[in-house]
């Protein structure tokens, strides 16, 4: 976890606002769901990997203490992510909200995990959801809306890969695997891009499954390249509906894209999520191996609550991932208005301040009030780095002096 300084701050609040109106304009609303969920719920859920990393919160009180053994000392969690909340909070809500619902989540979430470079304790997921849509119109908005929000933040060279999990459990059986063990199996392929293939290989023999299975596996992995190959290969251990659900998404998403992004078949993406059940998406920004949004279709994560299935599918921006991008690009924020910064001493009757102030901002400016330093060139030079591009400096009878920004690198002031 980690504290953030104030330009970025700004950005984060600029990128958010960008994202947001993206989403509005494609019909979703946005929704909050609590911080801490039943930790019951959050180890239920097929997360993954991400069930060993919640942060447990231990009872309270008199619970605590007739508490017995340590795995009963706890009984809520912090989320891991927004679509175990979202499904609960559906379940509780479904009657009031509307029928299909678009909801947008943006929130904190946490995992206990080691930190490393781009990777927080505490980070920010930006999710869009729909739920009540079966069709893989849902997929399309998704991809759609996702992509459009990301162009709006100035990021380009923008791949979206995509597969199904219905596929990648076709192919676990079609190699030899036991069924039953798919999820495991998918579990170590998700490292694929990570640790590599020899290393997954490894992981996969020491968990017991088939060697020949696991060579069979990631040599069919490097050996098809478009879901018709892949379709050859598994024959009919896929249903029909699945290839044509996948390739309406490809043909429909790649002639909306209109040179703004890529779009390609990934027979080796995964996601390490055990919830999804049809389509899974990822995006990759230039060359980094990393993906900087991601989703996928789980269909029966709402049924465990109410009893019976409701099609769900959705898209989460890595927003830390995001703004790493953005900052190491020097963006910055874009405010709403001119800044403008009045310097005056504090000594000097405070209604000629206060009234200039409220009439910048009534024209939109922002405004900023500071008492004057010892040092006025110094205190100017650092206003202007701070990107105030119109300083004023009151006098004691209320007369303001504007300083124009110095020009770059030469000293002089701008005209």
């Amino acid at each position: 976890m980690r504290d953030v300084l104030p330009d970025e701050v700004a950005l984060r609040d600029w990128a958010m606002a960008q994202i947001l109106a993206v989403y509005r304009r494609h019909g979703f609303v946005r929704i909050e769901t609590p911080a801490v969920e039943s930790l019951r719920l959050l180890l239920r859920s097929d997360g993954g990997e991400n069930e060993k990393l919640i942060f447990k919160i231990l009872k309270r009180g008199e619970k605590l203490q007739a508490a017995g053994r340590p795995d009963d000392m706890a009984d809520l969690g912090l989320r891991f992510d927004l679509t175990v909340p979202l499904v609960r909070y559906y379940a509780h809500n479904h009657a009031r909200l509307p029928q299909p619902l678009k909801a947008i989540q943006i929130g904190p979430v946490w995992r206990a995990e080691r930190p490393q470079q781009g990777r927080y304790r505490q980070f920010t997921q930006c999710d869009i959801d729909v739920l009540g849509v079966a069709s893989e119109v849902a997929e399309i908005e998704l991809i759609l809306a996702t992509t459009e929000a990301l162009a709006a933040l100035g990021l380009k060279d923008l791949i979206v890969r995509l597969n199904d999990r219905r596929l990648l459990g076709a192919m676990v059986a079609h190699c030899g695997f036991d069924p039953a063990r798919a999820g495991a199996v998918l579990i170590a392929l998700d490292k694929l891009d990570k640790i590599g293939r020899d290393e997954v290989a490894a992981e996969l023999r020491e968990a017991g499954h088939p060697a020949d299975a696991a060579g069979r596996l990631l040599e069919l992995l490097g050996a098809v390249a478009t879901p018709a190959a892949l379709r050859t290969l598994l024959g009919s251990r896929a249903d029909d509906g699945v290839w044509q659900g996948l390739q309406r998404i490809l043909d429909t998403v790649a002639g909306q894209a209109a040179g703004r992004f890529r779009l390609a078949f990934d027979a080796a993406l995964v996601r390490g999520m055990g919830y999804y059940t049809g389509p899974i998406f990822e995006i990759q920004h230039g060359d980094a191996t990393s993906s900087i949004a991601g989703g996928g279709r789980y269909d029966r994560m709402v049924g465990k609550f109410i009893g019976r299935d409701v099609p769900a599918t959705g898209f989460s921006i890595g927003f830390e991932r995001v703004i790493g991008i953005l900052m190491h690009r020097g963006s910055s924020a874009e405010t709403d208005g001119p800044r403008v910064a009045l310097v005056f001493d504090d000594t000097m009757d405070l209604a000629p301040v206060l009234g200039l102030a409220r009439d910048l901002r009534e024209q939109g400016r922002h405004v900023l009030l500071e008492t004057r330093g010892k040092r006025l060139g110094k205190q100017l030079q650092d206003l202007e780095a701070r990107g105030f591009r119109r300083i004023g400096v009151m006098g004691a009878d209320g007369t303001v002096e504007w300083r124009a920004p110095r020009a770059a690198g030469t000293g002089e002031t701008k005209a």
